[in-house]
C-alpha cells in the first residue's frame, strides 16, 4: 500500500475506534426509579447525546449539551448548543448557566447522565462572580500561546469556574451522576478531561497560582485576588456531595492507537505503540522521534524495519512567530528538519478532532522530498518553523491532512512510517 494512504487509513481507523456509536452503548446504567436528566459538554458532545438517544430504552426528562461550531449533530430528545473553542463565548456562558440550573433540585431517585469529551473546558466557560467573561477569554489566549501543558492549564481554567472542578457534579446533589467520558489528555486524569466538572479536585488555588507566575502572564486583579484568597477553591475529595457520583472513560488515546495498530498488522507492517501520553515542545518532541526513526534505519534499533511508530499525547508550541500553526505540523515540520529527507521514512500527525489549532485542518504528512521540493519552491523550512507556520509551510506543499469535524476528540495521533 502507498505510504501516505496507510498512514491516513491508521488515523481513520483511530478516529473510528473513538465515534460514540461505535464506544458509549455499552456504558448505560439502568434505568433510574426517577428523573433522567442529559448533559454534557465537548467537541464529542453532540454525537454522544445522539448516540445516547439511540441506544437508551427509557425516558429523557430533559437533556442540554453544547458542542463547538460546526459540530452539531441533530437530536430528537436531547438539546444541543454550540459556543466558541478554544476561546470561549457568551454562548457557553449561557449554556453553562442554563446546565446548573437544569439539575438544581434533584431527588435520590433521579439521574444525571454527563457526557464529557475534549473541548468542554472552553465550552463551559461561566465564570465566578466578580470574574468576567472577557477576562476568561485573555487568559485562555496567554495560557495558549505561552506553552504551558494541558494539565496546567486546566489547574488555572477550575479555579476560575463557577461549573468545573466538581461544581456541576456538586450541584446535581443528591441525584445519582454518571459521567461517561471520552478522553482526549495524557494519562486519562478525569480532572482534566473539561477541567472535571463533575469528579472532585485535589489541585488548589495556590497551584493556579503558581502556574499564572511560573508564565509571567499579568493577570487583572479580580482574577489575582480570587487565586490569592482561595475564593475559586474547587470541590475536593472526599466532598459528601460527590458519593454518588461516578466516571467512566468510553474511549482514550491508547485504544485509538491499537486500532491504528491493527491496520499496520494487516498490511505486514510491525507497529509499536511507543506512548499515548507524549508531551512536551512541539518541535522538541519532533527531533526525538526523528532521531527514534534514523535510528531504526540506520541500525536496526531498538526495531527493525518495516514498522511503523505509533504515539499520542498532547504537545504544546510556544508561541513566538505570527504564522499559522498548530503542535502538530510544528512538530511535523521539526521532524522533517530532523531527518533531512531520509529515503523509506514518511510521517503523519493530526488532532483527532480535526482540527489542529485553530485551523479547521487535521495535520499533514512528511514525505522524503518534502524538504527538497520546499527549497525548489524559494520556501525555507527554518524559517517557517521559526515563524511558526506550519500550516502555511504544508498547505504550500500540498501536504495537509483536511478530515472536517471528526464528531469525536482522543488528542493527537502521530505515527512515523519506516518502510526499510
Amino acid at each position: 500500500m502507498e505510504p501516505r494512504k496507510l498512514l491516513q487509513q491508521m488515523f481513520e481507523a483511530a478516529v473510528q475506534s473513538a465515534r460514540p456509536e461505535q464506544c458509549l452503548s455499552r456504558h448505560l446504567p439502568v434505568p433510574p426509579k426517577g428523573r433522567v436528566i442529559v448533559i454534557g459538554a465537548g467537541k464529542a458532545a453532540a454525537a454522544m447525546a445522539r448516540a445516547f438517544e439511540d441506544a437508551w430504552q427509557g425516558e429523557i426528562s430533559a437533556g442540554l449539551v453544547v458542542t463547538r461550531y460546526g459540530y452539531e449533530v441533530p437530536c430528537s430528545r436531547i438539546e444541543v448548543v454550540s459556543a466558541a473553542h478554544p476561546v470561549p463565548d457568551q454562548a457557553g456562558c449561557a449554556a453553562a448557566a442554563r446546565m446548573l440550573e437544569l439539575v438544581r433540585g434533584l431527588t435520590p431517585d433521579d439521574l444525571v447522565l454527563c457526557l464529557i469529551s475534549g473541548g468542554g473546558s472552553a465550552l463551559l466557560p461561566l465564570p465566578l462572580p466578580g470574574v468576567t467573561l472577557a477576562q476568561k477569554q485573555e487568559l485562555s489566549r496567554e495560557l495558549l500561546r505561552c506553552g504551558a501543558g494541558i494539565s496546567e492549564i486546566n489547574c488555572v481554567r477550575r479555579h476560575l469556574s463557577a461549573i468545573k472542578g466538581g461544581r456541576l457534579a456538586a450541584a446535581c446533589h443528591p441525584a445519582r451522576v454518571l459521567t461517561l467520558a471520552i478522553s482526549d489528555v495524557p494519562g486519562d486524569s478525569p480532572t482534566d478531561i473539561a477541567s472535571g466538572p463533575t469528579v472532585a479536585d485535589a489541585t488548589t488555588c495556590a497551584d493556579a497560582l503558581a502556574i499564572v507566575d511560573r508564565y509571567r502572564i499579568a493577570l487583572p486583579e479580580p482574577l489575582r485576588e480570587c487565586l490569592s484568597s482561595g475564593r475559586g477553591e474547587s470541590v475536593k475529595p472526599p466532598d459528601p456531595r460527590l458519593g454518588r457520583a461516578k466516571f467512566r472513560l468510553v474511549a482514550t488515546p491508547q485504544a485509538a492507537l491499537e486500532a491504528a495498530a491493527l491496520v499496520a498488522h494487516a498490511q505486514g507492517i510491525t507497529p509499536h505503540i511507543l506512548s499515548d501520553r507524549m508531551e512536551g515542545e512541539s518541535r522538541e518532541v519532533g527531533k526525538v522521534l526523528a532521531a527514534l526513526a534514523l535510528q531504526v534505519v540506520r541500525h536496526r534499533q531498538p526495531f527493525t524495519a518495516p514498522c511503523v511508530l505509533l504515539s499520542g499525547g498532547e504537545t504544546t508550541v510556544t508561541v513566538r512567530g505570527g504564522g499559522r500553526g498548530g503542535r502538530n505540523v510544528e512538530l511535523l515540520l521539526a521532524l522533517a528538519l530532523a531527518l533531512q529527507g531520509e529515503k523509506g521514512i514518511y510521517a503523519m500527525a493530526g488532532d483527532t478532532d480535526g482540527v489542529d489549532g485553530q485551523e479547521e485542518i487535521a495535520g499533514a504528512f512528511v514525505v522524503p522530498d518534502l524538504l527538497q521540493r520546499a527549497w525548489d519552491m524559494g520556501i525555507n523550512p527554518r524559517r517557517r518553523l521559526d515563524d511558526n507556520d506550519g500550516h502555511g509551510f504544508f498547505e504550500d506543499l500540498g501536504e495537509t491532512l483536511v478530515t472536517g469535524p471528526t464528531l469525536t476528540n482522543v488528542n493527537d495521533f502521530r505515527a512515523i512510517l519506516i518502510t526499510g
